[in-house]
């Protein structure tokens, strides 16, 4: 009974995770079964290694070599990354917790709880990362940094030169920025420029 109960609570966590958190904020389709199978043949994987006396062992061990696999297979962006390991550690940690099912639930809770608040749409949200492509080759960082800023109106923190090419005269650029706050008079903000990353 309790077994049930526990792939009931995997579900539903599941779910909410997918349909309820991932997909409506960013809306990728093919990453939606990936995570509903990661979590489901996890937990069944965990469920029937649980009964072993190396069942923990081989439990994690189950975890890490599916985290290799899958993030080898395919670029991931950082926000992705952290559903995917969401979604393994939800298959996971009833079968193999050795506690109550009430201590699983609230561990299950907190798992939705931090990704419900570290992916919210408002949090941190004048902050971007974009990978920029300029049509001049620029060497001085200064100056660099300062023509980002007027480029995209914003507040430059961090730039990573990635590329320098002095013949076709580009500057490919990782830059860090946050974007100013909107004005009482109605201010407009910059729209962002360059490939998102």
């Amino acid at each position: 009974m309790t077994r049930l109960v526990l792939a009931g609570m995997d579900l539903v966590a599941v779910v909410l995770l997918v349909f309820a958190l991932y997909f409506p904020r960013h809306r990728r389709r093919d990453l939606v079964v990936a995570y509903l199978g990661v979590n489901v043949g996890v937990f069944a994987v965990a469920s029937s290694l649980s009964s072993s006396t190396v069942g923990a062992g081989l439990g994690l061990g189950l975890f890490g070599v599916l985290s290799i696999i899958r993030l080898r297979s395919t670029e991931l962006d950082q926000h992705e990354v952290a559903y995917y390991f969401s979604a393994l550690a939800l298959g996971i940690l009833g079968p193999l917790s050795g506690t109550s099912v009430w201590m699983v639930g609230a561990l299950t809770a907190l798992i939705l709880a931090v990704m419900f608040v570290g992916d919210h749409p408002r949090l941190l949200r004048r902050y971007r990362r974009h990978v920029i492509v300029l049509d001049s080759a620029v060497t001085d960082s200064v100056a660099l940094t300062a023509h980002l800023e007027q480029l995209l109106g914003a507040r430059v923190h961090n730039v990573n030169v990635e590329r320098v090419d002095l013949v076709n005269d580009t500057t490919v650029v990782d830059v860090r920025y946050s974007r100013p706050r909107a004005t009482a008079t109605g201010g407009r903000r910059p729209v962002d420029t360059g490939s998102a990353r």
